[in-house]
């Protein structure tokens, strides 16, 4: 029995997907964002902007226009309860990093994926500000603006973590065991090994987990660890990691199969020694992340 992807002209999903992006860009670097009360937001760290909901109105009613067999998955639209099929499915975040675009920072994204039976499958990820696109195609590869292959240079080994860049974000829950677990995780990857620490070159925080995705898979960082993201913060980036050769694996250790929407997660970029990172990374988590179980 052929598969629902055989059905499917990804090309000119792909294509169509960068068209919309450019769009929603137009608005995010003309906008003055206004913050607003919308939806379940759990505390004053948990942003919206009429932006959001204005770009993921206009990508909604284009997608569905152009695809309305398709079901849509939105951050801003997301109820609780929803849940992610086998249908084809565009997942989308409107602004990922909207903490960022409020201040004016300008490590912003549109994240466009399309998951089909529930792998990611399409992945678009546009900065308006730094005109950077990122883009892939399942089996087809990864690439930057258009034609440049990712990742951006020949991977080196991994090696240990006492040799890498890992990228990390606090979110927007600052209480509970999730919140302690990333705390004093970080504090063990960034302490010195006299003090049992694993003494990673540094830790970074950008504010845009679709942007730390492409960032593994260009090779600029080596890993990426996050609990708490949502499928529309990972879904595109995943298609586009995994095209440049880079590993996702479950945030909490143990779980090599990680679906989109676990919402916890490792990213390791391509090279020589990804399995041995992931069991050197594992075991400097401490404790165990709950989102997701």
């Amino acid at each position: 029995m052929p598969s629902i992807m055989s059905d499917l002209n990804l090309q000119e999903i792909h294509d169509f997907l960068i068209a919309v992006a450019k769009k929603a860009g137009e608005m995010i670097t003309t906008a003055r964002p206004t913050t607003v009360a919308a939806g379940e937001k759990k505390n004053s760290a948990d942003l919206v902007t009429e932006t959001d909901q204005a770009v993921e109105k206009m990508v909604s009613t284009t997608l569905k226009e152009k695809y309305p067999d398709f079901a849509f998955m939105g951050e801003e639209t997301y109820k609780p309860g929803d849940r992610l099929t086998a249908a084809p499915t565009f997942i989308v975040d409107p602004i990922d990093g909207t903490t960022n675009f409020v201040h004016g920072y300008p490590y912003v994204s549109i994240s466009l994926g399309l998951a089909v039976e529930h792998k990611p499958t399409v992945g678009v990820v546009f900065n308006p500000f730094t005109q950077t696109l990122y883009s892939a195609i399942k089996g087809r590869g990864a690439f930057l603006n258009h034609t440049t292959p990712l990742p951006l240079r020949d991977p080196e080994p991994l090696r240990q973590l006492d040799s890498a860049v890992v990228c990390v974000e606090w979110g927007s829950e600052r209480t509970g065991n999730d919140y302690k677990v990333k705390s004093e995780t970080f504090r063990k990857l960034c302490a010195s090994k006299e003090d049992g620490g694993a003494m990673v070159h540094g830790l970074r925080s950008f504010g845009s987990a679709a942007l730390n995705l492409c960032g593994v898979a260009s090779g600029a960082l080596d890993l990426y660890w996050e609990g708490g993201c949502w499928a529309w913060d990972v879904c595109a980036g995943w298609v586009i990691l995994t095209e440049a050769g880079g590993l996702i694996v479950d945030g909490n250790p143990g779980n090599w199969e990680q679906s989109v929407d676990g919402r916890r997660y490792l990213a390791v970029r391509k090279g020589e020694g990804q399995k041995a990172m992931v069991e050197e990374f594992w075991g400097w988590i401490q404790g165990k992340m709950e989102v997701g179980i």
